[in-house]
């Protein structure tokens, strides 16, 4: 697992009370960035080195209820402008659905020098009633779940606490 962690006005709270802020499949990092903004301690975490080495503008910020449906080369095609490096291609296409995993590659042309870099993952879609399960299997309480705010509609954070810590802490997880 590789980190990306950040803090920025140290003090701020969420409204629930949340000071420290754990995001677990953090991706490029979006949502740590926006509570980072909100001056909440912050470290995200994901298994793809890629994901968090990526400075923001692409990856995997529109998983939403089967959102594979539109990972083709038209749906996803964009051209990203990246100061120092250029004009980046990129775009994502699916490779296989074998519920609940998802395989998918990601394909990036910088313009610069012409350069072909592709990552491929896969993403294991998992319903709200298992990982609340798996959360309380592992001695959190869950307080609350809602909408992420970067997402809504599109993924769930999970507001739990440790009784044997009393810290909260969140969980951004993607609907399937």
């Amino acid at each position: 697992m590789f980190a990306l962690a950040g803090a920025l006005r140290p003090g701020l709270c969420l409204p629930w009370g949340a000071r420290q802020v754990l995001d677990i499949g953090c991706g490029t990092g979006v949502f740590a960035l926006l509570l980072a903004g909100r001056g909440v301690d912050v470290v995200g975490v994901d298994p793809a080195r890629a994901s968090v080495d990526s400075p923001g503008q692409t990856g995997q910020c529109d998983l939403a209820r089967r959102a594979w449906e539109a990972w083709t080369r038209e749906h996803s095609y964009r051209v990203t402008q990246i100061p120092g490096t250029g004009s980046v291609e990129s775009w994502v296409q699916l490779i296989d659905v074998s519920r609940p995993l998802v395989s998918f590659r990601w394909t990036y042309i910088f313009a610069a020098d012409g350069q072909v870099l592709t990552s491929d993952s896969t993403l294991r879609f998992r319903e709200r009633d298992e990982v609340e399960t798996d959360l309380v299997a592992r001695g959190y309480v869950v307080r609350d779940v809602r909408d992420a705010p970067d997402r809504p509609g599109r993924e769930f954070v999970f507001l739990t606490q440790r009784p044997d810590l009393g810290v909260q802490d969140t969980q951004a997880v993607d609907e399937s």
